[in-house]
């Protein structure tokens, strides 16, 4: 760099602040129910009793992690699930604790596990989709919920 830009006081003040970076899946699974053709699957929504709300599972990632690596961590970790990744899903864009955060999704359906609870994340609920738009706490979230059918082609 020449002339010392970005090295300065002001430099580092005024840059923008990089966004937390963090990856998640709307997880889903089949189900034999009859009827309605969305709701012929489950979305789990988790827990978080720190923040006593509803949500996708994901979380943030490690320095020089992959994204969809580190979503599928954070899937299992979370809920106890292996999963199968699908098509990419939109990315949420909001600031947490006075920071920015960027969270990429992918749908994944569930393959196999078992849920545990853990300090994280206390309890798991497998819900149809209209049930999943009721419990979701953040309006982002009740947005993925509509691009998990549109990707699966059940919108």
């Amino acid at each position: 760099m020449g002339g010392g830009e970005g090295r300065g006081r002001g430099a580092a003040r005024n840059a923008p602040e990089r966004p937390v970076r963090a990856a998640g899946c709307v997880l889903w699974r089949r189900t034999p129910r009859s009827g309605r053709h969305t709701e012929s699957i489950e979305i789990a929504l988790v827990h978080r009793p720190k923040y006593d709300d509803w949500s996708h599972p994901k979380g943030k990632l490690k320095a020089g992690e992959d994204p969809l690596r580190g979503a599928l961590r954070e899937v299992f970790e979370e809920t106890g699930y292996d999963c199968e990744p699908g098509s990419r899903l939109p990315s949420a864009h909001y600031v947490a604790n006075a920071r920015p955060k960027e969270v990429l999704y992918w749908a994944a359906e569930a393959t196999e596990g078992a849920f545990v609870p853990n300090r994280e994340v206390d309890r798991l609920a497998w819900l149809p989709p209209s049930a999943a738009r009721l419990r979701i706490s953040h309006e982002r979230d009740r947005d993925l919920v509509d691009a998990l059918l549109a990707a699966l082609h059940m919108a």
